[in-house]
């Protein structure tokens, strides 16, 4: 059994859609990141980062204790790892997928997340930070699109490098973002979207979705929290709002 440390956030559903995909069996555990569980000191020993998703896997392929990993782009290696599902065994393969993982986390959600933060979230309109990072965004969907064309899938056939990046470009409307613009994620975008367990991984925790009240954002952009976390912060809330 899989615990699942979760919020219905770009980088929950990257892990909620590949634990639907894979079929293993897995219990949610809530994540409220506008009421700080993501702070409390026992997820901290879980993730010492303070942000979700994490998981426990009480049943690892090593036999030994329960096994917590953090950091969505890992889990999703380690499940795939687990489940031999989703990623190729085979070395060139393999590494074409991983390198587009490694492009989502280091690339595709940092950037969207500033860019979400300075358009929707910013107390002030700062125009150099919104002018920077949407240009950024624009120039990773263009590396995207590159990528995608005659392909239906990022690195060869569906994997982890399209669950870890669809989920951020879903939030592309609200990036202030057509996708019109790209055509070849706009096709891969839709190709998804008629995946029956993508769609389950993103209904998980919908009706907790909420508007995010003074307490929240405080919580998630201000000082009353740990230090820390601020750099997450813009990333965690862009599904707190958003889809």
């Amino acid at each position: 059994m899989i615990e699942l440390f979760y919020a219905p956030t770009p980088n929950g559903w990257k892990i909620s859609i590949m634990l639907e995909e894979c079929g293993l069996p897995y219990k949610v555990v809530p994540m409220q990141l506008g009421r700080g569980d993501q702070h409390k000191p026992e997820f901290l020993k879980l993730n010492p980062n303070g942000r979700m998703p994490a998981i426990v896997d009480h049943a690892p392929a090593d036999g030994g204790g329960p096994l917590g990993i953090f950091e969505s782009g890992a889990i999703l290696i380690y499940l795939a790892e687990k489940t031999g599902k989703f990623m190729p065994a085979a070395t060139r393969p393999r590494f074409e997928v991983m390198q587009w993982v490694m492009w989502q986390m280091a690339g595709l959600g940092p950037m969207l997340g500033q860019n979400g933060h300075f358009l929707l979230y910013a107390p002030e309109k700062i125009p150099y930070a919104i002018d920077r990072y949407t240009r950024e965004a624009k120039r990773l969907y263009g590396v995207l699109d590159a990528q995608l064309a005659g392909r239906d899938a990022i690195a060869g056939d569906y994997s982890i490098a399209d669950m870890a990046c669809f989920p951020w470009i879903m939030t592309h409307k609200a990036q202030g973002i057509s996708l019109d613009e790209f055509p070849n994620v706009k096709r891969w975008y839709a190709l998804l979207r008629e995946r029956p367990k993508l769609q389950a991984g993103l209904a998980l925790g919908k009706e907790d979705r909420k508007p995010m009240d003074e307490q929240a954002r405080k919580l998630l952009f201000g000082v009353d929290k740990p230090a820390h976390a601020e750099a997450g912060a813009a990333a965690d809330a862009q599904g707190v709002q958003q889809q």
